[in-house]
């Protein structure tokens, strides 16, 4: 226990992952030691230019978090050709419906360069919520706040005006 709170608070890579994830908009409000809780619920992964991280028609099981590099999100197009749809950057993340439902991804995600990602995976937010209810009451929240945006907009455009993308179909948030 003394070993696991000492990596919370002193730990330089602990808190460099606390910094990052502080200036995200899904975690703004958690405090200091919410955020180390959190942070100790990712799973860092590091991928290589042009390696696969999730296919279309995967099930999803984890939101991804983009810490550096570039991950390009693609769609099987008509033609059976995949389809450009979203460059995610830096700071943004893409899946989040993973942590809502266990359905099948609508677009492929392959890193675009090196990119290290932090996976916030659906049993982690589960354990969560259960262990420390504020921190998964306010992802989800967040969560909720960003898809009723979402939806807004797509209602609330011009009939006349070419469909909205969505994060797994077009757009990734900014985190």
């Amino acid at each position: 226990m003394l070993k696991s709170l000492k990596k919370l608070f002193f730990d330089p890579s602990m808190q460099k992952r606390k910094a990052f994830l502080r200036s995200l908009v899904l975690f703004k409000d958690l405090r200091d030691r919410e955020l180390g809780y959190l942070a100790q619920s990712l799973h860092a992964r590091t991928y290589h230019a042009g390696e696969v991280i999730f296919l279309e028609g995967d099930i999803g099981r984890a939101l991804f978090i983009i810490e550096s590099g570039k991950v390009e999100l693609t769609r099987m197009g008509d033609d059976g050709k995949p389809v450009h749809v979203y460059t995610a950057q830096p700071g943004e993340f893409f899946g989040e419906m993973a942590l809502l439902e266990q359905l099948p991804r609508t677009a492929s995600a392959a890193a675009g360069e090196r990119a290290h990602l932090y996976l916030l995976y659906r049993s982690k937010l589960e354990s969560l919520l259960s262990q420390h209810p504020r921190i998964g009451a306010s992802i989800m929240a967040h969560l909720a706040q960003l898809l009723s945006a979402r939806l807004r907009r797509a209602t609330t455009r011009p009939v006349s005006a070419p469909p909205l993308a969505d994060p797994l179909n077009g757009e990734a948030l900014k985190a």
